[in-house]
């Protein structure tokens, strides 16, 4: 995630902003350029870019009325719902004003999902509309199911459901205990599950099974079987030197899907810290370990190590910083140098898969 400036009054501005704080102008965010703009009216629903003379005229997503999304869509084309929210299939009863509060938190998490997705050539790599598993979510709470009155957050076939409880941070913090996760998250929670969407879509459907085998483990081993004795016996006694969380040591297909998800905390959060222009100086390293200065595109980096090398740092200071305030760490995981080559997978996946995107653009 990276900075975005007004360019109306030049004030600096986040991505969930609707409006600028300063000059009021109304904001929206353009998917196919990644960016946060400006806008003017240009009758009836329809505006243009501030300032510019180009002819193209866009509208809010139809759940901006909502107040979840800030994404445009063409005024002239059929789409109604933006390129994040097209994938929803099922959200919770706006009936309910939690219902509203908790699907917002969701959607920001969401499309924050999508703004990765998209910076990573992904979304355009692989049709996630169409094809035999296209991406979907359901958004449902707990007893709208007459099968299952607790809703569990999963991926099954391109769906991926989010239990909305877990946009209360209450719950989820007390969820987190119960499962004695260091780490819990809803961001989290779409890094994860949109991993064994992309094993599907990369790994399965991609000819890559035996490569990622060869690092992961072998997948055909009884997922059901794996979850049952993981939550009977728990994680291996030295389970940090080979994965980079307990619940990754449950099965191969977790594995993979929490080192996407690592994948996508590290690149996201480096682009941010280039964006503030991060400088990690400390006076007392004399050997340099920790000094870093980072100017590159963590989105487009050559390996994992260029990306390793400056997390590892830009981590620790993070994590520092948070235990001045009185808070855990937030980033609680080890990388070590298995975990790493899991990464490192993970990241030349990506590029592999992503390649023909990349040279377009």
């Amino acid at each position: 995630m990276r900075l975005f400036s007004c360019q109306c009054c030049s004030r600096i501005l986040f991505f969930e902003n609707e409006r600028c704080e300063r000059c009021g102008s109304v904001l929206g965010f353009l998917s196919d350029e990644a960016t946060l703009v400006a806008l003017e009216p240009a009758g009836g629903d329809a505006f243009r870019r501030f300032g510019a003379d180009d002819g193209r005229t866009y509208r809010l997503c139809a759940n901006a009325r909502h107040g979840v999304c800030n994404w445009l869509v063409e005024a002239d084309g059929r789409a109604t719902l933006c390129p994040a929210c097209r994938h929803n299939r099922i959200i919770p009863k706006l009936s309910d004003p939690e219902n509203r509060l908790a699907w917002g938190r969701i959607e920001d998490a969401k499309h924050r999902l999508f703004y990765t997705l998209g910076r990573l050539g992904l979304l355009d790599a692989v049709d996630t509309r169409g094809g035999r598993e296209p991406l979907a979510f359901d958004f449902l709470c707990d007893g709208s199911s007459p099968t299952a009155r607790r809703v569990m957050t999963g991926h099954r076939g391109g769906v991926i459901t989010i239990a909305v409880a877990e946009a209360d941070d209450a719950e989820r913090e007390r969820r987190r205990k119960a499962m004695n996760e260091p780490y819990r998250t809803l961001i989290g929670h779409f890094r994860h599950e949109v991993g064994h969407y992309f094993w599907s879509r990369l790994v399965r459907d991609g000819g890559r099974l035996e490569s990622c085998r060869a690092v992961f483990g072998d997948d055909r081993e009884s997922y059901r079987d794996a979850l049952r004795r993981h939550y009977r016996e728990g994680a291996p006694r030295e389970w940090q030197q080979t994965h980079v969380s307990a619940y990754a040591t449950s099965h191969p297909w977790e594995d993979f899907a929490e080192t996407f998800a690592h994948y996508l905390h590290i690149v996201d959060t480096l682009e941010m810290a280039k964006a503030f222009a991060m400088t990690l100086a400390p006076s007392v390293d004399r050997a340099g370990e920790f000094a870093v200065r980072y100017d590159g595109d963590p989105y487009r980096a050559p390996d994992i190590h260029s990306l390793v090398k400056v997390w590892l740092p830009v981590s620790t200071a993070l994590n520092s910083l948070n235990r001045t305030m009185g808070k855990d760490e937030l980033y609680p995981f080890i990388l070590s140098q298995p975990v790493i080559e899991k990464l490192g997978f993970t990241h030349a996946l990506i590029a592999e898969a992503t390649r023909g995107v990349r040279a377009a653009a």
